[in-house]
C-alpha cells in the first residue's frame, strides 16, 4: 500500500459518522479535505455492523487527487485495493467507546508510523471530560440477525468472532 511509504502526518480532524456522509462531503467540496485527517467512525464490527470495507472512501480521496494530502482513520476495514495514508481496524471501535468516538472536528491528530502511535493533541482533562459525556450511539439494527450479530461479535482485535 502507498501508506507504507509515508511515515508521519499531522492535521486537523474532519470527522464523519459513517462512510456515506464522508462520500457526500468530498463530492460536494473536495478542497476542504486538503491537509486533514479524515475520521470515519461507526464502521467497526458492532457499529457497521459487520465492519464494512472502506474502498469507496479511499477511492474518493484518490479520485479527488488528495491521496498524498489526506490521511484516513477508521474503525472500518481495508482490503488490498485501498491506497493512501490509511489506518483501519481501529480498536476499540467508536460503538464500544473507543477514543476514535471522542474525536471532534478540528482536533489535531498526529500519526507517527515509526513510533507506531496515533495521538490527539488534547489535554488529559479534555479527554476525560469527553469520555464522561459520551453515550453509545444507537445500534443500526434493533432486531433480527444483525441485532444478534451486534450483541455477539467481538472486536476486530479479537477476530470479529461470534462464537465465544
Amino acid at each position: 500500500m502507498e501508506s507504507l511509504k509515508l511515515k508521519f502526518t499531522a492535521g486537523p480532524a474532519l470527522v464523519f459518522e459513517g462512510e456515506e456522509s464522508m462520500i457526500a462531503a468530498i463530492s460536494e467540496d473536495p478542497k476542504s479535505f486538503k491537509g486533514k485527517v479524515v475520521v470515519i467512525r461507526g464502521e467497526g464490527p458492532k457499529g457497521g455492523p459487520g465492519m464494512p470495507e472502506m474502498l469507496t472512501p479511499t477511492s474518493a480521496i484518490m479520485g479527488a487527487g488528495l491521496g498524498k494530502e489526506v490521511a484516513l482513520l477508521t474503525d472500518g476495514r481495508f482490503s488490498g485495493g485501498s491506497h493512501g495514508f490509511v489506518v483501519g481496524h481501529i480498536c476499540p471501535e467508536a460503538q464500544e467507546g473507543g477514543p476514535i468516538g471522542l474525536i471532534k472536528n478540528g482536533d489535531i491528530i498526529t500519526i507517527d508510523v515509526q513510533k507506531r502511535r496515533i495521538d490527539v493533541q488534547l489535554i488529559q482533562q479534555e479527554m476525560e471530560y469527553r469520555r464522561k459525556k459520551w453515550t453509545p450511539p444507537p445500534y443500526k439494527a434493533s432486531q433480527g440477525v444483525l441485532f444478534k450479530y451486534i450483541k455477539c461479535v467481538k472486536s476486530a482485535s479479537n477476530g470479529c468472532v461470534t462464537d465465544e
